[in-house]
């Protein structure tokens, strides 16, 4: 079983309570838009992180992530893709990209929207955690936790941080 933190959109802030709520989980997911390679290093030092880079990151960022990421935690394929979209409304390539790789998870950042919902179609949960950071258009940052354990994704909880 492991408890996951997702994040995204940070860009370059980090709020302190974000170590709190993710002090019971095993690893932190970045969905992109860290904003600067400072941020990335603070959730290493804290959890193992896994992230991909966003629109605003720079070759720092983009040196220790990649584009898309592809793994497998307990039984469940996972994605990440900061750019990605959502059920029905896909960014171009990445309903081709869930077709061809069929994960049963797939984590987008980028829009600062808040969304956990179920493409029924491609059998996919999707998790846009929203936005961390103090800078967009959203007016609460806010973050996920989720459970997976086996084959089984639980106990998905959204935190809201504050106003931006």
């Amino acid at each position: 079983m492991k408890r996951i933190g997702i994040i995204s959109d940070t860009h370059g802030y980090l709020d302190e309570k974000v170590f709190e709520h993710f002090a019971q989980c095993n690893e932190i997911w970045h969905a992109g838009d860290f904003g600067t390679i400072a941020i990335a290093d603070e959730l290493k030092k804290y959890k193992p992180l896994r992230g991909v880079y966003g629109n605003i990151d720079g070759n720092d960022v983009r040196s220790i992530c990649p584009e898309k990421l592809h793994f497998t935690i307990e039984e469940i394929p996972v994605y990440i893709q900061h750019i990605g979209g959502y059920p029905g409304s896909y960014a171009p390539g990445v309903k081709q990209e869930i077709i061809a790789t069929q994960p049963k998870l797939f984590i987008s950042g980028h829009s600062h929207i808040l969304k956990v919902m179920y493409d029924d179609k491609l059998q996919c949960l999707h998790i846009n955690p929203g936005a961390a950071g103090k800078q967009g258009w959203h007016k609460v940052r806010t973050i996920v936790r989720l459970t997976i354990d086996g084959n089984n994704m639980k106990d998905c909880e959204v935190i809201e941080l504050g106003k931006r």
